[in-house]
């Protein structure tokens, strides 16, 4: 069974605030491309579990 979070990141375009459901088993340290809930552009995301066990989401263009 795995463990689900929420997070937001911000769009890399847009600046707009987007949520992000992290399964915790399958998501850190895998990268993926979700559209932008605002502005639909593509976004390379990332996530990363910090030293105090919470999820860090790093977003990037396609072109970074």
């Amino acid at each position: 069974m795995s463990l689900s979070y929420e997070s937001e990141f911000s769009c890399p375009y847009c600046m707009a605030p987007n949520a992000l459901e992290i399964d915790a088993a399958n998501d850190v340290g895998q990268a993926q491309i979700v559209d932008c809930q605002i502005c639909c552009q593509p976004i390379e995301l990332t996530v990363h579990e910090t030293m105090d066990g919470e999820f860090e989401v790093i977003a990037r263009t396609d072109d970074e």
